[in-house]
């Protein structure tokens, strides 16, 4: 590794500069707004919005030139379909661990038990355009609309996968072009810098977007939507939370870090995704801070955007949940057959909508087809309280893919536990515009 970017000692910044204090104060200052003001917090919607575009401007330059730089620097080809290959491995385990966990819990608790609730005569207009794109959906489908229809498309079309496959592919020419490539790879990688530049000052405005999303959250529905079914949210939370400290954490034992101190690593991307309810919106941080981690470039890009697809534990605990709660409040019996078919087909649909808009809620109108007796319409019962749950969704999401990526890296040989120690033990503050990012190299 080289640690050219340590060669000075960082200053440290006052806490009211460091981003997750600003975001931390934006978040509640936004909660008062909605709460006081609604109309206005309504209002505020276009500031996360904005942010959030702004984040996924930079995400393909980011993948493409980390997963580049990184197959370029591979002195073997084959040990780029081994990452994937044990990356594809980790996230079906735990992704259908997660669909068990909420699948168990949601039998043990009974969140909707007694609630005696009717599903409304119509469906919602929301509730119907997601049960349509339910319908579009299908494995096959997904599967070819990672390849775009043009190479330069990959990087319009907002599609993670699209531009991670045209930057293996990529990757790969490189290696195989051999010297002759050189100046292609050392042009590759100092553009890496100004870009990581670039990603830094746009989080500057990351208050801003947090204080908007949430202003728009409580201004829109309201906490007082929470009372009907907080036993719903309260279950999610806890059993996410359960997800985490239990199970990543006992991962994350056996890998040889703690849990809590990567929580404490990756704090300013976890209030970051806690406000704009996007795990999209740390994705370049998350690369960034992952490298410094003692995680092997190459590594880093291979697994993170592709867990971003593929290893959505948030998602699958609360599609098992929320499809019992459902059943539950509507006193529909299912028998174990029938939820065992739940699981079943969670655990495609949950690849199929992958990157899709509200993928959460279109992964669970897709789960519940299968069984008849559970109408899609159902999912209107849940609907006023689907925006508290994104948070939740979004942050185990995002901490499912640090944890893999630790894991992957160590499987592989290419983790620096030096390194890894150092940034768990030392969460880095960086001075003013300074950028966290490294050159890496090949972890030998």
């Amino acid at each position: 590794m080289s640690p050219s970017s340590h060669a000075l000692p960082a200053t440290p910044q006052p806490f009211w500069r460091q981003t997750y204090v600003q975001v931390l104060v934006a978040i509640a200052l936004g909660a008062l707004v909605g709460h006081y003001w609604p109309e206005t917090g309504a209002a505020l919607k276009p500031l996360g919005d904005a942010f959030i575009k702004l984040v996924k401007m930079v995400i393909a330059p980011v993948i493409f030139l980390t997963v580049v730089t990184g197959i370029a620097g591979m002195p073997h080809m084959k040990a780029v379909g081994r990452v994937v290959l044990k990356a594809l491995a980790y996230f079906l385990v735990f992704s259908t661990l997660a669909l068990i966990v909420g699948l168990v819990v949601a039998n043990v608790v009974q969140p909707g038990a007694g609630l005696n609730m009717h599903i409304p005569t119509q469906t919602s207009a929301e509730v119907t355009v997601y049960a349509a794109k339910a319908h579009d959906i299908s494995l096959v489908g997904f599967l070819l609309d990672i390849i775009p229809d043009t190479m330069l498309g990959a990087f319009t079309s907002g599609n993670i996968l699209q531009v991670l496959l045209i930057a293996v592919l990529f990757g790969l020419s490189l290696t195989l072009a051999g010297e002759r490539a050189r100046p292609v790879v050392d042009f590759l990688d100092a553009l890496t810098a100004p870009v990581f530049r670039l990603v830094h000052l746009l989080m500057k405005a990351a208050p801003f977007g947090a204080f908007g999303a949430i202003a728009f959250t409580i201004g829109c529905y309201g906490v007082g939507t929470l009372s009907n079914l907080l036993l719903l949210v309260a279950t999610f939370y806890g059993t996410s939370l359960l997800f985490v400290v239990v199970i990543l954490g006992s991962v994350a034992r056996l890998t040889g870090f703690s849990i809590f101190r990567l929580l404490r690593y990756l704090k300013s991307e976890l209030l970051l995704v806690l406000g704009t309810s996007s795990s999209e919106a740390a994705l370049p941080s998350l690369m960034e801070k992952m490298e410094r981690a003692g995680c092997d470039k190459s590594v880093v890009g291979l697994v993170v955007p592709t867990g971003y697809s593929f290893n959505l534990d948030g998602t699958n605990i609360y599609m098992t949940l929320a499809a019992l709660f459902i059943a539950q409040a509507t006193n529909t019996p299912l028998t174990l057959g029938e939820q065992i078919a739940l699981l079943l087909v969670a655990m495609v649909s949950s690849k199929g909508a992958a990157g899709v808009t509200g993928a959460g809620f279109i992964t669970l109108a897709a789960t519940l087809s299968v069984v008849p007796s559970l109408p899609v319409a159902g999912m209107a019962l849940i609907l006023g309280v689907d925006r508290f749950m994104s948070e939740c969704r979004s942050l185990t999401n995002f901490i499912g893919n640090a944890v893999a990526t630790v894991v992957v890296a160590r499987w592989e040989g290419a983790l620096d536990r030096k390194a890894l120690d150092e940034a768990l033990a030392n969460p880095p503050v960086p001075r003013d515009g300074q950028p966290l990012h490294v050159t890496q190299g090949k972890t030998p």
